[in-house]
């Protein structure tokens, strides 16, 4: 039997489902995991870590004295993910985001920015660069400190909130118990762990993971891994007149990425891989195609005029049934 729960966590949509298992503790123990990685790394509470660590940051920039702090395991484990994104992608992920991210507007929960009518005044100016963060890690090669350059303010969306699915997904099936399956969304990122339901895990692929799951649409099936949509029509706010931004940054500039790709969809192993490579895929716009290929990732890109590209064997819809006759 496939049970269902949802809820919102982090600023958006949290779907749990799970197979043949105690869906009430593995709602617990997402609650509990969910909790964890928004004290930790999240960007809008000024008690996060993450937080903490910026504003440190910022307040030594005057005297140019390099940030050196220790952070907690999450953290630490975070911001490996995000750095071996950035070496990944040449750079197309960067976690050294967070200034831009507030020069964009993007500084507070979405709600508010959506209806927000202020001016924003756009600045064109890349990043720091992830090269200059370090983790130095203990005996046990736990990354426990972090070394960056004062004045550096971190983001970690591009891979934290995939890894916050697969860290759920695990906590998840767990508590769900033995022979069971979950799969884990959030905001419409996916990760599964245990035992799938007969046919696989049904996915609607849509541009707003607040799309009804029965919607009409193109679905897929997957057995395990994740999968990761990111796009550039849901999140978007005014940034001045007749002027737009959306969420995803391009480090080369420090303002929103063209847009080539209205939604790139991949499937990974795990889901930090697969919001790894679809957040890239939309900032290396043109160049996304080969890079994913290169890759071998399998993906699914809807271009600014709707043209679909499919790549690594990313199924064609099956045809709708003709009319009785």
């Amino acid at each position: 039997m496939l049970q269902q729960a949802d809820w919102r966590a982090l600023g958006t949509g949290v779907r749990l489902l799970v197979h043949a298992g105690d869906i009430g503790a593995a709602r617990d123990a997402v609650v509990r995991v969910l909790d964890d990685v928004d004290r930790t790394y999240s960007r809008f509470r000024d008690d996060s870590e993450l937080s903490l660590l910026n504003a440190a940051s910022v307040a030594a920039a005057s005297s140019r004295v390099p940030v050196d702090l220790p952070v907690s395991p999450l953290l630490a484990r975070a911001l490996v993910g995000s750095l071996d994104a950035a070496r990944q992608t040449g750079g197309a992920l960067d976690p050294t985001v967070g200034a831009s991210m507030r020069v964009i507007g993007y500084d507070g929960d979405f709600a508010t920015i959506a209806g927000s009518s202020r001016t924003i005044e756009l600045t064109l100016a890349p990043v720091p660069g992830w090269s200059l963060v370090r983790l130095d890690g203990n005996r046990n090669g736990v990354a426990s400190r972090v070394r960056m350059r004062a004045g550096v303010e971190l983001d970690l969306g591009s891979t934290g909130k995939g890894l916050a699915a697969d860290l759920a997904a695990v906590a998840a099936l767990e508590a769900a118990g033995p022979g069971a399956g979950v799969l884990v969304s959030l905001g419409g990122d996916m990760a599964t762990a245990g035992v799938c339901p007969e046919g696989g895990w049904r996915i609607l692929i849509a541009e707003d993971s607040n799309t009804p799951s029965d919607a009409d649409g193109e679905v897929i099936a997957i057995e395990s891994g994740a999968i990761a949509t990111s796009s550039t029509t849901v999140r978007r706010w005014k940034a001045g007149e007749g002027v737009s931004a959306h969420h995803i940054v391009d480090p080369r500039t420090g303002l929103s990425a063209r847009i080539v790709w209205r939604t790139v969809s991949t499937v990974a192993a795990t889901c930090e891989a697969a919001n790894a490579a679809s957040t890239a895929s939309i900032v290396m716009g043109d160049a996304a195609p080969a890079w994913l290929d290169a890759n071998g990732l399998t993906a699914r890109l809807v271009a600014a005029d709707g043209m679909i590209v499919r790549l690594g064997g990313w199924p064609e819809p099956e045809p709708e049934p003709e009319p009785a006759t």
